[in-house]
């Protein structure tokens, strides 16, 4: 997640509170998904962007988790998502996004 990207999510929280807001990933990794998961629920963990030491407790999901899927048309789904979630090790990146969901909503 790049400095403009922790600058707009921080910008939108702010200015329409954390309540109504989720944060979708998209990241083709675990460990990176991990990191922008943790980023915008407990602050961006390199201390570097708009929301380091920012803790703003938004639900994140990847655009791999069932839930997500389900709310998407499937045609779009499978034109945008599909190859690649037939390459990526999707169980892997669902669990490390779930992990940090869990861990977010258990210090709340």
């Amino acid at each position: 997640m790049d400095l403009e990207s922790q600058g707009e999510i921080k910008r939108v929280a702010e200015q329409f509170g954390s309540e109504d807001l989720m944060v979708v990933l998209g990241s083709p990794d675990a460990e990176s998904s991990e990191v922008f998961a943790r980023t915008v629920t407990q602050g961006d963990p390199s201390y570097a962007g708009p929301l380091a030491a920012v803790p703003l407790g938004l639900p994140v999901y990847h655009i791999l988790e069932g839930e997500i899927r389900e709310q998407v048309d499937p045609a779009v789904y499978e034109k945008q998502v599909g190859i690649m979630e037939m390459a990526l090790d999707t169980a892997q990146i669902v669990r490390s996004v779930e992990s940090v969901r869990r861990e977010s909503a258990a210090s709340r």
